[in-house]
């Protein structure tokens, strides 16, 4: 259990707000995730005392839960320094103990944190501090400022005119107001709701791809620059192709300053108003620009991330075919296609290389031949990358050739499939084999069941992010395992077999327990029920109670082990039969004997009543949805291949700020701008589309140059403003085959046209 010394109520009633979520809720959250509990199993199986919050409220609260422990911890080691110094003031502990932003924190202790030598540090060695004092105060005094300035002249200190003593004076003032707490948050506020980002190319700077150009010469306010474009120009500064800086009138911020320093009119007027200047231009501009260029950056990376979570999220649920027998096909040209078969379970059975496309068509017909009757094969992947079309074409032919008619044929996103290959996870799980057939292994899995192969590969190397290696790297890593967490978690594990790089992802399994349930799977055969979990090494209560409701087991001698009925109910559910006067097995296979149950005869909150008799309904139901593939045009096989005008059909592949890339076949994604992405106004991407979804697109433009295909999804609308979709029960994978469109001529084009389209100019925001 935590021990972390808990929050105050006022924090409490601070994130309540913030989150908009009851104090009661928030207080019970936290007394959960303090105990132990992970965010699924809070969500999934303590809707009582949570109020029934999702995975994103629950994750909204540790991360405010983190960050308000941080601020308090922070809190204590800057009053202790305070006081260390014996300048705590009543006045200054209250400021510190009410604030509950770690930025307005970190300007209260500005003044006292240790600094290197300054101009005002050397002043106040040279004993100008109560001329400093004098000018900020702003009370008359007997004598003049001049008069006062005068007794400060000392040799020694190297104080020789009434000047210099006035000068350093000023130095001590510009820093107190450099270090005002109140300036500093009302300086932020101006440069964010007034201050613009400028963005110029740096003299002599190679941008040979012009990846930069639009923001050569580029301004935009800073509350209104989106993240994307953010981004692109931070990385165009640290490619040394571009600068920035953020610009704002000086007049308004020393007005600012005037309002909150200069409180009377007196002698010291004028030297106040020069402190006021000297602190803008020499300490404040450059580090309030700098904290908000953080800001900036930090507000990028969160979209970002987010972007890449959405993508994730989408992509790792996308449908699965299920377990049926796979060959999967890793093109190639040269160097042949690597062929690989698994069955049902995803158990690796064969290999083979094929060379179709370098004159032995016949006898890659009869290795193809042989393994799929052989094996029983009813489905075949072939991976998108080089040679994919081909492949596609010859494997259409051969499955006509064949007369094999209930086998189908998909093409599979390869994106990381190269670095599971060469990981240490592909090495443990095929020591013996190449590279190749690993990638072709997981190309054929992939088909089966994308969120249990993708979880072996990095996800920063699946192709779905944007500027992922620019973002917060230990922010994006955390963000995305809690992304695969939710989804492995959403759908369940098969506790027989799935393989540990799935089950790590299961509440409260670590990494070392995940391997030792493989190993006590090995040695003792299947698990025959939940309780034997218990028996493997590591595995607590704490553990069980956690994983258990996730991890599924079928044909058991539990058939509540299969569904997503936790163990802590299982005496529940007997009573439930008990009412109805039928076994549980029967209830299962008979769902409608629920149809009657009397809920006020049970005592247990309604959330877990009802979730309960929801899934005796649809036990150990997946929540994904039917699986549908793409069907490309026939016809348009190569970049040149794709012409204006021409409608396809395709799959979203990545989801940006911008717009959404489509896969069209053609080993080049097109980019459906988001001002194309709908015929009526959005303000997210993510509102039209989703990672993963079969779209009809039109081609805008095709630069042959660039390599750049513009779509536009606006024109195939369905009334309601949803993107046109193919009909699933008309090209549903199935025994039998399945209806594919009429290939869809080319448009003929004069070269004026052809020009035309090549010239076409890009949109990169």
């Amino acid at each position: 259990m935590n021990q972390t010394k808990p929050l105050s109520p006022e924090i409490l009633l601070h994130i309540s707000s913030l989150l908009n979520v009851p104090l009661s809720s928030l207080v019970a959250t936290i007394t959960l995730l303090d105990e132990g509990g992970t965010v699924p199993f809070i969500a999934r199986y303590r809707k009582e005392a949570t109020g029934a919050l999702d995975e994103v409220k629950i994750r909204d609260i540790e991360e405010k839960l983190a960050y308000f422990r941080e601020l308090v911890s922070r809190r204590e080691t800057i009053l202790a320094s305070i006081s260390e110094q014996q300048k705590l003031t009543d006045e200054l502990r209250q400021k510190i103990e009410s604030t509950l932003d770690k930025g307005e924190l970190e300007d209260l202790y500005l003044p006292y944190r240790p600094k290197r030598r300054t101009k005002a540090t050397i002043a106040r060695d040279r004993g100008l501090e109560p001329l400093a004092e004098y000018l900020w105060t702003q009370q008359a005094a007997a004598q003049t400022l001049l008069e006062f300035a005068a007794t400060f002249i000392d040799e020694e200190k190297e104080v020789k005119t009434i000047g210099e003593a006035l000068e350093g004076a000023r130095h001590i003032v510009a820093e107190r107001i450099a270090e005002t707490a109140e300036v500093r948050k009302a300086l932020r506020q101006l440069l964010n709701d007034e201050g613009v980002i400028v963005s110029r190319k740096v003299t002599d700077a190679v941008d040979v791809q012009e990846k930069f150009k639009m923001y050569y010469e580029y301004r935009e306010p800073v509350k209104a620059i989106p993240s994307h474009r953010m981004l692109a120009i931070r990385r165009g500064e640290a490619e040394s192709v571009l600068y920035f800086l953020i610009e704002v009138d000086p007049l308004r911020a020393t007005g600012i300053l005037r309002r909150q320093i200069l409180r009377a009119e007196g002698d010291w007027t004028t030297q106040l108003e020069l402190a006021i200047e000297d602190s803008w231009s020499r300490l404040l501009s450059s580090s309030i620009q700098s904290e908000l260029r953080v800001e900036l950056k930090k507000r990028s990376d969160l979209d970002a991330i987010q972007v890449f979570r959405d993508n994730l999220n989408n992509l790792l649920l996308a449908a699965p075919a299920g377990p049926i027998s796979v060959l999967g096909i890793d093109p190639g040209l040269r160097t042949g296609c690597k062929v690989a078969v698994v069955d049902e379970t995803g158990k690796f059975l064969a290999h083979d290389v094929i060379y179709p496309h370098t004159g032995q068509t016949a006898k890659a017909n009869q290795t193809l031949a042989q393994l799929v009757r052989q094996h029983h094969v009813r489905a075949i992947a072939i991976g998108n990358g080089t040679a994919s079309r081909e492949t596609d074409a010859f494997v259409r032919d051969f499955l006509a050739e064949q007369s094999l008619t209930e086998i189908f044929k998909v093409m599979v996103s390869e994106s990381g499939a190269s670095i599971y290959s060469a990981s240490d996870v592909a090495r443990q799980e095929f020591p013996d084999l190449d590279l190749t057939v690993r990638g072709a292994i997981s190309i054929a899995r992939r088909l089966q069941d994308p969120l249990s192969e993708l979880v072996k590969v990095d996800p920063k190397s699946i192709g779905v992010g944007q500027y992922q290696h620019d973002v917060d790297q230990r922010q994006l890593q955390q963000s995305l395992e809690a992304t695969i967490e939710t989804c492995v978690n959403k759908v369940g594990v098969d506790l027989n077999t799935s393989s540990w790089t799935l089950l790590r992802y299961v509440a409260g399994i670590t990494e070392r327990m995940a391997l030792n349930i493989v190993q006590f799977r090995d040695e003792h055969g299947r698990f025959t029920s939940r309780a034997q979990l218990k028996k493997v090494a590591g595995v607590g209560a704490k553990t069980f109670e956690q994983a258990a409701g996730f991890l599924r087991i079928r044909g058991g001698t539990q058939p509540l082990d299969s569904t997503a009925v936790h163990p802590e109910s299982y005496e529940l559910v007997e009573q439930i039969a008990a009412t109805v006067g039928a076994p549980i097995q029967e209830i299962i296979a008979n769902p409608q004997l629920l149809d009657h149950v009397d809920r006020s005869k049970f005592s247990v909150g309604g959330f877990t009543f009802n979730d309960i008799l929801e899934e005796l309904r649809k036990p150990g139901r997946d929540p994904r949805d039917t699986f549908v593939a793409p069907v490309f045009h026939e016809g348009v096989r190569e970049f040149a291949d794709v012409q204006p005008e021409m409608v396809l059909e395709g799959v979203v592949t990545n989801v940006t700020k911008f717009g959404a890339f489509v896969d069209i076949g053609v080993h080049q994604d097109g980019l459906v701008h988001i001002s194309e992405l709908s015929n009526r106004y959005i303000k997210d991407p993510n509102e039209a589309v989703k990672a993963g979804q079969i779209v009809k697109v039109k081609v805008l433009s095709a630069d042959v140059v660039t390599k750049r295909i513009a779509l536009s999804m606006k024109a195939l609308m369905v009334p309601s403003g949803r993107p046109v979709e193919a009909n699933p029960k008309s090209r549903a994978p199935a025994p039998g085959g399945r209806v594919r469109p009429k290939p869809q001529a080319a448009p003929q084009l004069s070269l004026d046209e052809k020009l035309a389209a090549l010239s076409t100019r890009w949109k990169v925001q």
